[in-house]
């Protein structure tokens, strides 16, 4: 019975160490396998057997990018500025066997390494320059670190600066050059908006200028267009009339002829003419040398007249 228990114990023993000896590799990570100490192989993902006793597991390497958040670093300007700069490291382990054996603790080494990288890097900027220069300061990181850390079989992917905290008394004057700044630029877009406003407004009162102008100018033109209208229908009447007077005229002197009337009518008509042309209102009566004769004979015949009288008389 003790025999059987033993053989028992041995096979559950076998059994154990058996299972032990199975190991399965998950995705994105590689086991590291010493036998006897040195280094044997690294194991990708899958099924693995490792001889017991002899075999080991010596390191299991997560080869998924890892991000490495440091703490705030002193760092001095160029122009003898000390701040605080805390970082961000993204990497990713590209050789197990390397990130085993390379270097005792890679997190420490990195965070090392990326202080005096930092330190260096600001050294060489004055206080604006590193303010103003974070992409510039990232891709000098992230080079150096790469290469200093490809010996580890590391592999910097990226370098973040994630905050830069100047000393108070350099906040405060920045923060004062800042209102200044804003305040330089409000009255710089104030006073352009008030040149622009008394331009539109100049440029208005010249618009309405023209057009009141032109406006005058075509009611004058179409004043003077009127008056002239005016002045050519005025004329044409007037020509109308005299023509119509002429037609008149025209037409009693053709109806007389027609009538035929004699030389004693005529004169008879002038007579009555000079009497119109008498009335008393003229001051000075031109008497046609015509009209002076049969003024004459008017006379010899009343003479004749009052002689034939004076004779029946007696």
């Amino acid at each position: 019975m003790p025999g059987i228990i033993a053989i028992a114990v041995l096979i559950i023993i076998l059994l154990i160490i058996a299972v032990s000896c199975i190991k399965i590799v998950p995705q994105a990570h590689a086991y590291v396998i010493e036998r006897l100490g040195a280094y044997s192989a690294t194991w990708g993902v899958g099924l693995h057997f490792k001889i017991p006793f002899i075999e080991r597991v010596a390191r299991r390497v997560n080869l998924k990018e890892q991000v490495v958040d440091f703490p705030p670093q002193p760092v001095i300007t160029k122009d003898n500025v000390t701040m605080q700069i805390d970082s961000i490291v993204f990497f990713q382990i590209t050789d197990a066997k390397l990130f085993t054996y390379g270097v005792e603790n890679p997190i420490m080494a990195i965070e090392n390494l990326t202080a005096t990288t930092l330190r260096n890097i600001i050294g060489e900027l004055d206080l604006d320059e590193t303010l103003t220069s974070r992409e510039i300061i990232n891709a000098k990181m992230r080079s150096s670190l790469d290469v200093a850390t490809d010996p580890w079989g590391i592999k910097v992917t990226r370098v973040e600066l994630k905050n830069i905290t100047p000393p108070s008394a350099i906040r405060e004057a920045m923060e004062k050059q800042m209102k200044a700044e804003r305040e330089r630029r409000e009255s710089i877009l104030k006073a352009e908006g008030e040149k622009k406003s008394a331009i539109l407004v100049a440029e208005g009162q010249k618009e309405s200028m023209i057009l009141q102008a032109e406006a005058d100018k075509r009611a004058t033109i179409l004043a003077a267009e009127a008056q002239k209208e005016k002045m050519i229908q005025e004329a044409a009447g007037r020509s109308e009339a005299i023509r119509q007077v002429q037609q008149a005229n025209a037409d009693g002197i053709r109806m007389i002829r027609e009538a035929g009337a004699d030389e004693a009518v005529l004169t008879i008509k002038s007579l009555e003419a000079f009497a119109q042309a008498a009335d008393g209102k003229a001051t000075k009566i031109i008497i046609p040398s015509e009209i002076q004769g049969i003024a004459g004979l008017a006379a010899s015949l009343k003479e004749m007249v009052k002689e034939d009288g004076a004779a029946g008389k007696k």
